[in-house]
């Protein structure tokens, strides 16, 4: 069964909600990216596998539990509590069945608060630009996605910021991946987000996803 890759930068109150919803047979990889609030400590006693990466950046963490992965499938996903591990099965799914090669959750907001305009209307620019330049036909870079290991290691993906997410799609693209999407629950997270909760996070974030792009 699919390993499921949780960077984690201080998420020391959302990691018990997450890691009590993994669904039987995925097992979970909280890579600690220089937390100061026990995250490690939390997610150890709690059963999960961790992995520390010192080097600061998203990229950088979702490399690390990718490298750490022993499955043939491995997901992704935020570990804030915005997103439902219950509904990882649904975005495994077709990679597993050979269906797919990448599978985005599409993120559906539930809630106030769940997707803040300035985030919203950033991604919706990104998926734009996206698709007119590859034709694939995504509407959201979301978090939650799934593809096997091998395939994810070869694609030799570069960027260790937040630029990682898009130039997956982008590298994916290129070799002719069979890219989908699925719809997922997307709720307000737990704590101050460090990306999408302020507008200067989330045109940091933008900056490095437009470098990757260019």
């Amino acid at each position: 069964m699919p390993d499921v890759v949780l960077p984690v930068l201080n998420e020391a109150a959302a990691l018990p909600w997450v890691l009590e919803r993994m669904p039987e047979g995925y097992r979970p990889i909280v890579v600690d990216n220089g937390s100061d609030d026990r995250s490690g400590d939390i997610a150890r006693a709690l059963g999960a596998l961790v992995v520390e990466e010192p080097r600061r950046g998203f990229g950088a963490a979702c490399f690390a539990g990718l490298e750490a992965s022993g499955a043939e499938v491995v997901c992704f996903m935020d570990c804030d509590a915005s997103l439902l591990p219950g509904e990882l099965p649904e975005v495994t799914g077709p990679v597993l069945a050979g269906d797919a090669d990448l599978v985005l959750g599409s993120r559906r907001p539930e809630g106030r608060g769940a997707w803040p305009w300035h985030a919203r209307g950033a991604n919706a620019v990104l998926a734009w630009q996206l698709r007119r330049r590859t034709g694939v036909p995504l509407r959201d870079l979301g978090p939650m996605r799934a593809a096997r290991r091998r395939d994810l290691l070869a694609l030799g993906i570069e960027d260790r910021r937040f630029g990682w997410p898009l130039e997956m799609v982008l590298r994916a693209a290129a070799a002719d991946w069979r890219i989908a999407e699925r719809p997922v629950t997307y709720l307000p997270r737990t704590g101050r987000s460090k990306v999408t909760g302020t507008v200067r996070g989330t045109l940091r974030a933008t900056g490095d996803m437009a470098r990757v792009m260019g």
